[in-house]
């Protein structure tokens, strides 16, 4: 009997310790699939909410330090091109440090040559306009004739509001002492990009293989061998960039000179040289290539002359950008034109003028390290033709 009692007694006590715990443990209940819903749905709205200011910022970042990057971009292209020349000397035994001084010294002969001959050719032009300046004069009052008479003709189809007076509106323009120090930390900033370009041309050819090697080891074991690659595709792509702008500019300056020369064109060498580089620019080198040609040719060309000339000038660049262009150049690029073009768009606004010279190599060069980066494959295929 008393061991009866006994084990009643503990099975109670075991009861109430169970009923104790249970009292103490709170079972969470499953959350609603609206709730999990609506909790996925924030996250991902917190996440893209992140990514748009994270990239608003480095745009920001981009456009506030345009005079570094462009500056580091354009010593990286002139490292591309000055670097076999470096090798070769460096093959016969030539240190690199040596070789890449002589490069600098050779770059910096051919840049001094090419600007004092422009710059003479430039003054003598300048020097001659006025011979021309009654002729440019006639065509520039038939033009302003032909717009005055299209604004007359405007005003009188638009009904006048008799209730309303237009109001005055007074224009002032910066005071002379602000205006030349806005353009002298202009030229300041140029100047002192240009005065460090030298400098990181040498030390980016003299310092390669360490910068090389040393970027690699930045990288994970396992994806070292993709950065190999990637880097090797990139150093291809922009010397096939340089020299396939460089041969087709040539191409197309001996062509442009013959022309201008045939038409007449005072100081055929010197525009023709001009217009055929600055065509080089994507889809926009048209327009720029007709303007030194056609702004030349005004009161000087009769008017067959220059419809020689335009459609000259037009034709070169059709053959130049569909035929030469993609043998020289496209192979390596392999981007699509609506990508060209938005990258052209994007960084002139961000750059300017230098913003539409690097705009290809930089979207080039994008797709390439997206071509490595598996997550990146979908933007790589929509950057590619």
């Amino acid at each position: 009997m008393h061991q009866k009692t006994s084990t009643t007694s503990s099975y109670l006590k075991h009861a109430q310790a169970l009923l104790d715990a249970a009292k103490q443990t709170r079972i969470v209940k499953p959350a609603p699939p609206e709730d999990v819903e609506h909790l996925r749905a924030s996250i991902k709205t917190a996440a893209l909410a992140q990514t748009i200011v994270a990239i608003a910022a480095a745009i920001g970042l981009i456009y506030f330090l345009k005079i570094v990057l462009i500056t580091i971009l354009i010593s990286m292209l002139l490292a591309f091109v000055l670097d076999p020349l470096v090798v070769v000397l460096a093959r016969a035994r030539i240190p690199r440090a040596i070789g890449a001084f002589c490069a600098m010294l050779i770059l910096a002969a051919l840049a001094g040559g090419l600007t004092f001959f422009f710059y003479n050719r430039a003054l003598d032009f300048v020097e001659q306009i006025p011979k021309y300046s009654s002729s440019i004069r006639d065509v520039a009052r038939k033009f302003q004739k032909e717009a005055e008479k299209f604004e007359n003709t405007t005003r009188m189809m638009l009904p006048e509001d008799a209730g309303k007076k237009p109001l005055a509106v007074q224009v002032k323009e910066a005071p002379p002492l602000t205006r030349m120090l806005s353009g002298a930390t202009q030229f300041g900033e140029a100047a002192l990009a240009l005065s460090f370009m030298p400098f990181l041309v040498y030390f980016m050819l003299t310092w390669k293989s360490h910068v090389h090697t040393a970027t690699l080891h930045l990288l994970p074991h396992e994806h070292r061998t993709a950065g190999y690659r990637t880097i090797g595709r990139l150093s291809e792509m922009v010397r096939a960039f340089i020299v396939g702008n460089l041969l087709v500019g040539l191409i197309n300056a001996v062509a442009s000179t013959l022309l201008f020369w045939s038409v007449g064109l005072p100081y055929f060498y010197f525009i023709g040289t001009i217009s055929a580089f600055v065509g080089l620019v994507p889809y926009l080198g048209i327009f720029f290539a007709l303007l030194a040609p056609v702004a030349a040719g005004l009161g000087i060309l009769t008017k067959g002359q220059l419809g020689i000339v335009i459609l000259g000038v037009v034709v070169l660049h059709v053959v130049s950008m569909n035929f030469l262009y993609p043998k020289l150049i496209g192979r390596r690029l392999r981007l699509n034109p609506l990508a060209v073009a938005l990258s052209l768009l994007f960084w002139a606004w961000i750059w300017g003028p230098a913003g539409l010279v690097l705009a290809v190599p930089l979207v080039g060069s994008t797709k390439i390290v997206c071509d490595f980066i598996e997550p990146m494959h979908g933007l790589a295929e929509w950057l590619g033709d």
